[in-house]
């Protein structure tokens, strides 16, 4: 027992340790460490996973179908359309034009009055502490594979308006080196511009 309790403040202590180191090095080196944001940042603000997107918008298509209950979505769609779900033709089926398909997907990044009164869907103490080590200088280049806008608000409270979005292959072209600008590089899309990728083929 007494073992036990040695080896668990021994990894505690590690991890501490490799935490200050971590810190040390990104202070004594600014703008050389990069960051990657995963979907735990954006979840703990309410935001939906995109996979939960993809079932709730399949879940839509049913409603629009005469369906009451999907049980297995992903099934049902398969069932339905003998095709694999994606974006691309979820969005199409509930919309026409662009304009229309970024008003379906804006429900589930941006809050309405009721989300932002609970604070839901605005950046969190992360964000925030993301901003301020952009606005420091520590790191100058993001990689997210988050769907929404909550790290370019954080910024903008932050003070932090010079950066740029790179979300597209048609956007990478002519774009500023990132050490020059702060840079946020959307690896699976941004939903104003309606290009989400969220399957293994759309992410190949």
């Amino acid at each position: 027992m007494e073992k036990e309790k040695l080896k668990k403040k021994e990894i505690r202590m590690s991890n501490e340790d490799k935490m200050i180191q971590l810190a040390f090095s990104i202070y004594s080196n600014p703008g050389v460490y990069v960051l990657l944001i995963g979907s735990g940042v954006s979840r703990a603000a309410g935001i939906p996973t995109g996979w939960e997107i993809m079932l709730d918008l399949i879940r839509k298509i049913g409603a629009v179908s005469g369906e009451k209950e999907i049980e297995n979505p992903e099934k049902w769609y398969w069932d339905k359309h003998k095709e694999k779900p994606t974006y691309s033709n979820l969005v199409k089926r509930l919309a026409r034009t662009q304009e229309e398909q970024r008003g379906i997907l804006r429900g589930y990044f941006e809050p309405n009055e009721e989300e932002r009164e609970a604070g839901e869907k605005q950046p969190t103490k992360a964000h925030k502490a993301i901003a301020k080590l952009v606005k420091e200088g520590y790191i100058k280049l993001i990689l997210t594979t988050n769907f929404d806008r909550l790290i370019e608000k954080a910024l903008e409270e932050e003070g932090v308006n010079n950066y740029q979005i790179l979300s597209t292959k048609n956007k990478i072209k002519g774009k500023a080196p990132y050490i020059h600008r702060v840079t946020i590089i959307k690896l699976h899309g941004d939903y104003i511009d309606g290009e989400m990728k969220n399957t293994p083929e759309e992410l190949s």
